[in-house]
């Protein structure tokens, strides 16, 4: 058992620094997550995963694997496409999916193009699915910061997030915070994006931020506590798949986000809150 669970991260640094980063994920794109799933916008979230691509492309064209340069890019990119689908949506007859679903399949294509008119398949691959267990310094702080900046809104902006999540009219009516909060939430959906892009690429990046959000709604209605459990379910995957990664030399970015899937799947089984088990052996009635 020991070796199963500890030498890995005991004798290797690359599987250390990959912890690490799939901790700063979780951490970050868990609560942004539940939001997302809470608003009823997660395909949203990875329309935006794949709307960063096409800047994180250009800042590789120029510069190679710079991760300046592509995040700069990537953030970029998917205020861009988040500005330019609001516009849409409120200025034409179509509806804000149907404009995130055509700038997302826009914005995949041309990524992919711009990517391949310099870089070789293993570029490709890097940008699609990330590179985790060769996270360096610099990518660890980068991570690190975005995931506190992530709390540090959250907790300023928690009030009117939820109250725009159960009755935005009512927060509408009561403040003018509605427009800003939902501003700032994009943002913050972005920079997780681009965080997770660098570790686990535009593909699988917002599987870290959905899989362990939909996974905790099966276990509690408070918005608070499932917050906290889609950080512990999203390190547990992170953990589960860095080991099944090493164990069974299987892809890494792949078997994080399988072992999330597991979870959910899990949670969909089991969960108290609507889970298919209890639903199929409901408890007794209450009797007068």
């Amino acid at each position: 058992m020991l070796d199963l669970f500890y030498t890995p991260f005991a004798e290797f640094e690359f599987m250390q620094r990959a912890l690490v980063g799939v901790i700063a994920i979780a951490l970050g794109g868990g609560p942004v997550g539940v939001f997302l799933m809470l608003r009823r916008m997660s395909l949203t979230g990875d329309a935006m995963a794949h709307a960063i691509l096409p800047g994180a492309a250009v800042g590789y064209l120029v510069a190679g694997l710079s991760l300046p340069a592509m995040t700069i890019g990537g953030l970029f990119a998917g205020v861009v496409v988040a500005v330019a689908a609001g516009l849409v949506s409120r200025f034409t007859a179509l509806k804000e999916d149907a404009s995130l679903a055509a700038f997302y399949l826009l914005s995949l294509a041309l990524g992919v193009t711009i990517v391949s008119l310099r870089g070789s398949n293993v570029d490709l691959l890097h940008v699609l699915f990330g590179t985790v267990l060769a996270l360096d310094d610099n990518t660890l702080l980068l991570i690190a910061s975005i995931s506190t900046i992530t709390v540090l809104a959250l907790a300023a902006l928690y009030r009117p997030l939820v109250l725009e999540c159960v009755d935005p009219v009512f927060l509408r009516s009561v403040s003018r915070a509605g427009t800003p909060t939902h501003l700032i939430f994009v943002g913050l959906v972005v920079m997780n994006l681009v965080g997770g892009f660098h570790a686990l690429g535009t593909l699988l990046a917002v599987g870290m931020m959905m899989l362990p959000a939909a996974a905790s709604r099966f276990w509690s209605n408070d918005i608070t506590v499932m917050m906290m459990l889609s950080v512990v379910i999203g390190i547990a995957s992170g953990l589960c798949g860095l080991l099944l990664s090493f164990h069974a030399e299987l892809p890494a970015g792949p078997a994080i986000i399988l072992s999330a899937g597991a979870a959910y799947v899990l949670s969909l089984l089991l969960g108290r809150e609507g889970g298919v088990l209890w639903l199929a052996w409901p408890g007794k009635h209450l009797e007068a």
